[in-house]
């Protein structure tokens, strides 16, 4: 069973365009399980992204598996992680992309899923399986550019 706990709600629906993208990527990935996300802004996210990753800037989304490697798989209590998303981010690179709102969310939520689940984009490798599955879900969910 799929659980999202949504810490904030942001503006008028943010929550379900979240909601929908996870659900989504878990279903597409054959997986379920719970999920924090909370929705920030820019000087709220880049204090996280300096504290926990030593990035001092404001970035779109951050992950926080609850486990990593191959114990991803079965995580005793079902809850994959948290995932915090940048509003104003997503909104500005909505505009800067070309598309919309909801596609750019969209994205945010199933890339933050695919990092709790194991996949990163550290190798080309790597980047490019990742982003071919989002690419995948976010097709598959009618969401296009």
């Amino acid at each position: 069973m799929t659980e999202i706990i949504m810490e904030t709600a942001g503006p008028g629906g943010c929550t379900d365009i979240v909601s929908a993208a996870i659900e989504g990527a878990l279903s597409h990935m054959g997986r379920s399980g719970r999920i924090s996300v909370t929705l920030v802004d820019d000087e709220e996210i880049h204090g996280i992204n300096r504290d926990y990753r030593n990035v001092d800037r404001p970035t779109d989304v951050i992950s926080f598996p609850s486990e990593e490697g191959e114990s991803i798989a079965s995580i005793p209590d079902g809850f994959l992680g948290d995932i915090i998303i940048s509003i104003p981010r997503a909104e500005a690179q909505a505009e800067e992309y070309g598309h919309s709102f909801k596609r750019e969310l969209s994205f945010l939520a199933v890339h933050g899923t695919l990092h709790l689940l194991g996949y990163d984009h550290m190798t080309e490798e790597e980047a490019a399986e990742m982003f071919g599955l989002q690419e995948d879900i976010l097709k598959e969910m009618g969401v296009t550019r």
